[in-house]
């Protein structure tokens, strides 16, 4: 009898410590909360310079509205992450961001760079940002192909460095035709999803307040 409570005690401890474990596995990795002068930094290629539209309605423009905060778009078209990772202390220096949203990547994949390559100057961004206390958030790009999923190296990456990752809407919007205004950009609509989705994500993470109900 004892022995048969024992176990029994054992196998609800035990399935505890699983659900626990398996509960923050799930959570997604924080963000300290920005202060309200905060400046946001995002950084990456065409999708975040905005290509296809105006000004206004690029990503950073829409998630600044959204925020509140300042939002520095760093956006560069055609830029590799070897291009983007030479340029980003220097970006870092002159507008001291508390925090980094970081979309690229699109462009080597084009170009069919090797992923490798891709994640080890994803990694040294990431590294430069956290040498610097910067806190960021990663952007997930998809494979080539309409129906594309997003990489692994992301998700790899995020993982690695204990980073938050907002893994699917890029790869959700390139398979909508009524987001995009060619192949790769997006349209007014699609910058406007990406820029709520990014502000979402970031009330998730406890970087900006959540909605009041």
């Amino acid at each position: 009898m004892m022995k048969l409570l024992f176990i029994r005690q054992w196998s609800y401890l035990m399935a505890i410590l699983l659900s626990a474990i398996l509960l923050n596995g799930c959570q997604q990795a924080s963000i300290p909360e920005l202060k309200s002068d905060a400046v946001i930094l995002a950084f990456g290629d065409s999708l975040t310079l905005g290509y296809g539209v105006q000004p206004h309605e690029s990503y950073p423009q829409v998630l600044s509205q959204l925020s509140g905060h300042k939002v520095i778009n760093a956006g560069v078209s055609g830029e590799t992450t070897a291009q983007g990772l030479k340029r980003l202390e220097a970006v870092l220096e002159q507008n001291q961001p508390q925090l980094l949203i970081l979309l690229e990547g699109g462009n080597d994949l084009l170009l069919k760079v090797p992923s490798e390559r891709t994640q080890d100057n994803l990694a040294k961004m990431i590294e430069l940002a956290q040498s610097k206390q910067i806190p960021l958030l990663l952007i997930g790009v998809p494979e080539r192909g309409l129906m594309g999923k997003t990489t692994g190296l992301y998700k790899q990456l995020a993982e690695r460095y204990q980073i938050p990752l907002e893994a699917n809407i890029v790869a959700n919007l390139m398979k909508r035709l009524s987001m995009k205004s060619d192949f790769v950009h997006f349209n007014a609509l699609g910058y406007q999803t990406l820029a709520e989705s990014i502000y979402e994500t970031l009330q998730s993470t406890g970087a900006l307040p959540e909605p009041l109900l």
